[in-house]
């Protein structure tokens, strides 16, 4: 058997070229997290000053992006389109309107996630770097260099974000060829928001748990619950965002009109309880605090919502803090303990609406403990 001594010489460039990226990617989601954690006290601490002006911040942030962002305004789907070939770049100026437009609708309100924020911060610039090289087909391989950095430096969860960068971009399939370089960029990345001070969810679980017929057979139908959550979230968020766009052609008009409408909304509930990321449930939850029976779904209106009519964030927090504070309210039903069930629903609902396999199973690993590993993989298989 001949070996492709070319083809290992670009994987042990790509594997040294994926610390740099990791390490800057790092620093900017440090940057970025850290500012969206004070605007989040902020608005916390004055939502009735803050809230009602989230319809004007929209505003704001559409006609910016129709004026001066070009293909940024595409998001997440132009990292996609430039994975499939569809495009050819990702503009750079996408990084700077992702962060402000995200602080922005964080500090009025809007119920939005921070992931999709720091994958495309990681894509952009690592895309940006791959562009100086001379490697053959690198392109996906630079775009999942920086998903796995960026998702990694905002979670500090370096396995899972290397298998959410290989597995998101093909829907059931690994892209092999970039496990190495993901590897030294994701490790990299998290290991600088770590050095640098960035916060990390981690709950430790002591629930002592039987793996006999009786657990897997509750495992398997809380999946299968969580699951329908998940896929309910991605296919209502698909379709709100045609309703709206059919209903109300402006853009302008359409985030102004349901702007104000949110406002209301998130006043009239708890004084803003489903604003921004949602990590207020997810505290509640792992920390036997009030959770309301309809805490999960009024997040998850209101999240789809927010995203659907242009406001700018990701959805794995929101995701986390519906399949977990959704986890509260079943365990008494599968007499199961509260923090465990609330594990499993925080890992499951991810994996459903984002259709990856391996990604949540270490995500719970990292957040939750190895030891739950078997029951992490039940439910999400």
């Amino acid at each position: 058997m001949k070996i492709d001594i070319k083809h290992y010489k670009n994987l042990f460039i790509l594997a040294l070229i994926g610390i740099p990226i990791g390490t800057i990617v790092g620093i900017l989601d440090t940057i970025f997290g850290k500012i969206l954690l004070k605007i989040t006290d902020v608005r916390e601490t004055f939502p009735l000053l803050l809230i009602p002006f989230l319809s004007l911040c929209g505003v704001i942030i559409v006609y910016c992006y129709n004026k001066f962002g070009g293909k940024s305004i595409k998001g997440m789907s132009l990292i996609f389109e430039v994975a499939q070939n569809k495009e050819e770049k990702i503009p750079l100026r996408l990084i700077p309107f992702i962060i402000l437009s995200t602080w922005a609708t964080h500090l009025f309100g809007g119920s939005a996630g921070r992931e999709g924020v720091a994958v495309q911060i990681g894509a952009t610039f690592s895309s940006f770097f791959g562009e100086k090289l001379n490697i053959k087909d690198s392109k996906k391989i630079f775009l999942i260099i920086g998903i796995s950095a960026g998702f990694s430096g905002l979670f500090q969860t370096p396995i899972a974000a290397i298998f959410f960068a290989v597995e998101v971009l093909i829907a059931g399939s690994i892209h092999y060829k970039a496990l190495i370089p993901a590897i030294t960029a994701s490790f990299m990345s998290s290991y600088t928001s770590h050095l640098l001070g960035l916060e990390k969810f981690t709950f430790n679980l002591t629930s002592n748990i039987n793996i006999n017929f009786s657990t897997i057979l509750k495992l398997i139908v809380l999946g299968f619950i969580f699951g329908l959550v998940g896929c309910g979230f991605s296919i209502c968020l698909k379709y709100t965002k045609k309703f709206f766009k059919d209903k109300i052609k402006n853009p302008i008009t359409r985030i102004f009109v349901i702007g104000i409408l949110l406002s209301i909304i998130f006043l009239i509930l708890h004084k803003g309880r489903y604003s921004g990321l949602g990590t207020n449930l997810i505290n509640s939850s792992f920390n036997n605090e009030q959770i309301y029976t309809y805490d999960w779904i009024l997040k998850f209106i209101l999240t789809i919502i927010t995203l659907s009519i242009g406001f700018q964030g990701g959805e794995v927090t929101p995701l986390f803090s519906i399949g977990a504070s959704l986890g509260v309210v079943l365990a008494s039903l599968f007499n199961l303990p509260i923090e465990f069930v609330a594990s499993i629903g925080y890992i499951s609902v991810f994996c459903s609406a984002t259709n990856t396999f391996f990604a949540p199973i270490f995500i719970g690993g990292e957040v939750f403990g190895y030891n739950y590993i078997p029951y992490f993989f039940i439910a999400i298989s």
